[in-house]
């Protein structure tokens, strides 16, 4: 469908309303921003409900998806997570200590001395972050199941564009980052 095809919604009628109201301001940003939060909110809100159901907390599934992104040995330095996860190295400590406690990853070691302390995803952790992963990469394949392939791609294309005009650092490598 084009988007001349599509029928109009309510960041139309803020958009038309502020346009009224503050002839002269733009508005157009309305139409992107306003629905990219609306958006946000509803692939959040299902990420929470999906991430409930199975049992994991966010944090708890960057640090798991950040190892296994890692490859083999899914083996990484508390300072490499913590930069790697963009959390400091206190939070770090705290989530491998939860994660420690759950059996989904072990402290290592790989040498000797500070740095070679390091944290190793278990075969539990890799069970569970893969089964989780999977559910969630098809529960969100669902949520954009609407748009054609091609409408995927240039809506990725469009943010990819957007985002890099932002110059930002992207957060934390969150599962949905796969």
């Amino acid at each position: 469908m084009a988007a001349d095809d599509l029928p109009r919604d309510g960041a139309d009628a803020i958009q038309d309303a502020w346009r009224r109201e503050l002839p002269g301001v733009p508005v157009e940003s309305i139409g992107v921003i306003t629905r990219i939060w609306w958006a946000a909110k509803a692939f959040g809100d299902e990420r929470r409900r999906l991430l409930n159901r199975l049992g994991v907390d966010v944090a708890t599934l960057d640090l798991l998806s950040t190892l296994r992104r890692s490859g083999p040995p899914y083996r990484m330095s508390p300072g490499e997570l913590a930069e790697a996860c963009m959390v400091t190295r206190g939070a770090i400590t705290q989530r491998v200590e939860r994660a420690v406690n759950a059996g989904l990853v072990e402290r290592t070691t790989s040498g000797t001395g500070y740095h070679a302390r390091a944290v190793t995803l278990t075969r539990a952790g890799h069970a569970l972050l893969d089964r989780v992963v999977a559910d969630l990469l098809t529960a969100e394949d669902r949520l954009i199941g609407h748009l054609t392939p091609e409408r995927r791609d240039q809506l990725a294309d469009l943010l990819r564009d957007l985002l890099a005009g932002l110059d930002v650092p992207p957060p934390s490598g969150q599962v949905g980052d796969a």
